[in-house]
């Protein structure tokens, strides 16, 4: 029997991801990795071919590893929908809207951020950890947006010790969240006038006061498309899957449009994840109309 080769190179996806970790650390002060450029107009770019699915993954995260040495950084939301644009029946079922790869990213998004953030609705009902298990990488500051206090103490992300986890509420809430989880763990800010939501400007900068630049926002729905009525999103990325659900929970619900004119349309690229489609939308560009204040 010949023994097994443990100095064989890893695969090119995989190679090409640990690049990508390198390139985000590296954005903290450790310097490019080996095989990687920088350009002050066009960011990083690889410095020798690489197989066309690698190259796809680089090209897919290249926006948020050139954003990494930014001062203000990033944050990106991303959904898993239906054809028909729903993220779960209307029974709630979800597991899963999207296929393995899809999964496999929003692992990759969690590695490569400093917080993920979820709304009340998906750690109270998901009790999900915000870990990164899927792919190599670190696990980032978890953050609960909870208004109301809706989320249990005995949620897992308070209680597992995998990474530190803030909860963000309101501020007429403070002092109850302060009690249940400590003056620490917590960060208040206003509400939204027109909402009641949570000012998400605000949260925004209590969080990059923190040291927390780079951001995700996993969901669920109703938190990805208040971050894009708000106005706080710089990418999106909505991954679709060829599953048509015929009615059940909406997915991104934004401000309607009165005339086809007046409706957000951001520059936006497709990539192949397995089954799935990724639409890498750029918010940036393509500003929402009149966000809520």
């Amino acid at each position: 029997m010949t023994a097994a080769n443990t100095d064989a190179p890893a695969p090119p996806v995989e190679a090409i991801w640990l690049l990508c970790l390198a390139i985000a650390r590296g954005a903290q002060g450790g310097g490019l990795p080996t095989g990687v450029r920088w350009n002050a107009t066009s960011g990083h770019a690889l410095e020798q071919a690489w197989a066309p699915e690698a190259h796809a993954l680089f090209d897919l995260l290249k926006p948020l590893l050139d954003g990494c040495s930014g001062d203000d950084g990033w944050t990106v939301g991303q959904l898993g929908q239906s054809l028909d644009g729903c993220i779960a029946t209307h029974t709630g079922d979800s597991c899963f809207v999207n296929g393995p790869e899809g999964l496999v990213h929003v692992h990759r998004l969690r590695a490569l951020c400093d917080a993920v953030i979820v709304g009340a609705g998906t750690a109270a009902l998901d009790d999900p950890q915000l870990t990164t298990r899927r792919v190599p990488g670190p696990n980032a500051t978890r953050v609960v947006l909870d208004p109301s206090l809706r989320v249990p103490a005995t949620a897992r992300v308070f209680h597992d010790d995998q990474a530190p986890t803030l909860l963000v509420c309101a501020e007429d809430r403070r002092a109850e969240a302060e009690a249940r989880f400590g003056e620490s763990n917590v960060v208040a800010v206003a509400r939204n006038a027109s909402t009641r939501w949570l000012a998400l400007p605000d949260v925004l900068r209590a969080l990059r006061a923190r040291g927390l630049r780079r951001l995700f926002v996993e969901g669920g729905g109703i938190t990805v498309s208040e971050f894009v009525r708000q106005g706080c999103l710089d990418r999106l990325h909505l991954i679709v899957a060829p599953v048509v659900i015929g009615g059940g929970q909406p997915g991104l619900s934004v401000r309607p449009a009165r005339a086809m004119g007046d409706a957000l349309r951001p520059p936006s690229r497709t990539f192949a994840l397995g089954d799935d489609v990724l639409w890498d939308m750029d918010l940036r560009a393509a500003p929402v109309p009149n966000p809520q204040p």
